[in-house]
């Protein structure tokens, strides 16, 4: 096999970033199979024709299942609300085709184990699975990652990680299923907080094994959107209930030690889309903010006193991770880079017979953690995390 037929499911926000990167991988990097953008999928014949043409997709269709039996598709690439990542990724694993699964992996944690488990017996067969933690693959928290992994912080204390966003502050933004439980999961802890508890176990090369938390919902109601409604145009007079958490806190405790602060929020105002990771050890710090995410600072407190201070990395040199296949030192990568470096680490693992990271099981973990959290808000207690 030479080309890799990509079956996507799923064409807004997220479906238009992973066209994107599916369309650039190859141009950019060596790829060893060549990705063919064959099928785009959508439930609206007219509306997924409409994205096919725009985002690059040879054909289309309307139903998810009739990709599974399509020789000419070869993975599955899931874009769509968490509420289907489950009967989708296992009914691809078990047609024998590979899978992408936009993250959190799934709405509750039977769901991620159950996905989780279709991924290992498909690994025995030569099937291969990943989740979409694309921040992994900012080359920052690539050097950020090598740092830690080279000892130059030494021991990890702390850890503090932010997502800051506003989008719903205002109290008439409409609902919309991310802010509907049973299809998105969960709000702010999913939906972003997923990101920072994967981002901060990825760096450090640690796991959080027990959080105590606090979930809020700010606004209890919001109108009912066009899309929800059935009718055109704006939201309307109707309400409905927000169902999800608006805001998500929580303390964390590493495996071999360090203690973490964890804020996921939605109404940040003025934040945008702010993912802001400190990490504190023994001979050293790191600090990350996306808004300026091709940086990266760096204390080294081995430095004399005199003249130590946080080190501004610019993180656009060609040993620097995945940016060699790009610009010349100094022009600078932006947020779809991530899910093009995606597309090159798993068509690799595929070519390569490897399981790609982070995997189902990875995913699965995650998940174990957002529930906790869950169940600490609710309980007022701390909880551990299970193996």
């Amino acid at each position: 096999m030479t080309n890799l037929g990509i079956g996507l499911i799923g064409y807004a926000f997220m479906g238009a970033a992973h066209s994107q990167a599916w369309r650039s991988a190859p141009r950019f990097f060596d790829l060893p199979l060549q990705p063919d953008m064959t099928v785009l999928c959508g439930r609206s014949a007219d509306a997924v024709s409409e994205a096919a043409g725009k985002l690059g997709w040879s054909q289309t269709e309307t139903d998810w299942r009739k990709l599974l039996n399509r020789d000419d598709v070869q993975l599955i690439d899931i874009c769509t609300p968490g509420d289907s990542h489950a009967e989708i990724a296992i009914a691809a694993l078990r047609a024998g085709k590979h899978v992408l699964c936009e993250k959190p992996l799934a709405n509750t944690v039977a769901e991620a184990e159950q996905m989780a488990a279709a991924a290992a017996e498909a690994a025995a067969n030569g099937i291969r699975s990943m989740v979409g933690f694309t921040y992994r693959r900012v080359p920052a928290i690539g050097l950020a990652r090598q740092l830690v992994a080279e000892g130059k912080i030494g021991t990890i204390r702390h850890v503090r990680a932010q997502y800051l966003q506003d989008w719903i502050a205002d109290p008439e933004a409409p609902l919309s299923w991310r802010l509907d439980k049973e299809k998105a999961g969960s709000g702010a802890l999913g939906d972003i907080g997923a990101h920072i508890v994967d981002l901060t176990q990825y760096i450090t090369g640690d796991r959080i094994t027990e959080v105590s938390g606090q979930l809020e919902t700010f606004v209890k109601e919001r109108p009912v959107a066009a899309a929800h409604s059935g009718l055109s145009g704006e939201a309307g007079t109707e309400r409905g209930p927000v169902t999800v958490d608006d805001a998500a806190i929580f303390l964390a405790r590493f495996g071999d030690g360090g203690l973490g602060v964890f804020e996921a929020t939605r109404f940040a105002t003025g934040r945008k889309n702010a993912i802001r990771i400190e990490i504190n050890g023994s001979e050293g710090s790191l600090a990350f903010d996306f808004e300026d995410m091709n940086e990266l600072h760096f204390y080294d407190a081995t430095e004399p006193a005199e003249t130590a201070g946080f080190r501004r990395i610019l993180v656009t040199e060609a040993s620097h991770p995945y940016v060699a296949a790009w610009w010349p030192p100094g022009h600078l990568l932006g947020y779809e880079h991530g899910f093009t470096h995606q597309v090159v680490d798993l068509v690799t693992a595929i070519a390569e017979g490897k399981d790609p990271e982070p995997s189902f099981a990875d995913g699965l973990q995650v998940q174990r953690v957002l529930a906790a959290v869950e169940d600490s808000s609710t309980s007022r207690q701390w909880q551990e995390i299970p193996e």
